[in-house]
């Protein structure tokens, strides 16, 4: 990630060469915390609301003290006003703080895109099965939590990656569909589009609610539920959706085509519409 910008609830933007968390700091030392990312286009956060309501959700999850929702909000423009550019990612994040002190700390941090993500995009991406033997009752501790506990997803990409492959997917007991490591996941057979069911203990996605709302005005239909990885190989296209990668279509599983193996029709769609409800809001 190129850091464009910081800023520290309290302080305001800060100097990204320099700290700006404290080694006592429950966020370091336990992972207790929770964070959000999503796309600026064109100066504005899309879906603003949305994250900071669900970062405080995840806080509450966490154990952590209650959240602003001002102060969060404004700690994301004091650090989009120093990077000052305009297409970029902003990275919010929540911690409890110093152990002695009791305030939570927010931190917001503005990275620039990935600059071969289009090119990324025009050729489809290739997954990697990833079994996490977890049960689909969905009733783990952090199921839909989007904690700052992320090193189990940092290693299923880096075991894909160990596999030529560009992500992972999760897989519970009897190889049930759950999501990528930053990202829900999708797949059409003709007009209908299936996704995993939130009840799985998935992340709710700000995007995927997005595609969810905008589906019927591009002709589709919507299946969620509970599916093992083999109807995948009757699938005409896959896609991942994610703020940052906005709609990425997925033309591989485990080697293994999906579909014609390049990115489809739905994708594409969904894709423009995304863009379109950006510059609209």
């Amino acid at each position: 990630m190129t850091l464009l910008a910081v800023a520290v609830s309290g302080r305001g933007a800060v100097d990204p060469d320099l700290p700006v968390v404290y080694a006592d700091d429950e966020g370091f030392i336990r992972g207790r915390g929770a964070f959000e990312t999503l796309r600026v286009y064109g100066g504005r956060p899309f879906r603003l609301e949305e994250h900071i309501a669900r970062l405080q959700v995840s806080a509450t999850r966490l154990g952590l003290p209650p959240l602003d929702a001002e102060e969060i909000a404004a700690v994301g423009t004091q650090a989009l006003e120093a990077a000052d550019v305009a297409d970029v990612f902003l990275r919010l994040y929540a911690t409890p703080g110093r152990e002695s002190s009791g305030q939570p700390v927010v931190l917001a941090l503005v990275g620039a895109l990935p600059g071969d993500l289009e090119e990324v995009r025009a050729r489809g991406i290739g997954l990697h099965a990833v079994g996490l033997g977890l049960d689909v009752s969905g009733s783990w501790p952090l199921s839909g939590v989007k904690s700052m506990s992320y090193a189990v997803n940092m290693m299923a990409v880096d075991e894909a990656h160990e596999h030529g492959a560009d992500d992972a997917l999760f897989l519970a007991q009897g190889r049930v569909v759950l999501e990528c490591p930053t990202s829900n996941f999708w797949w059409r057979r003709g007009s209908e589009l299936f996704t995993p069911s939130l009840d799985l203990g998935i992340l709710a996605g700000v995007t995927r609610a997005v595609l969810v709302e905008r589906l019927p005005s591009l002709g589709y239909t919507l299946c969620e539920g509970i599916f093992e990885a083999e109807v995948l190989a009757g699938a005409d296209e896959a896609f991942a959706s994610s703020s940052v990668r906005e709609v990425m279509p997925v033309v591989t599983l485990d080697g293994r085509t999906i579909g014609d193996g390049v990115p489809g029709p739905a994708a594409r769609a969904l894709q423009e519409e995304l863009r379109r409800c950006a510059s609209s809001s």
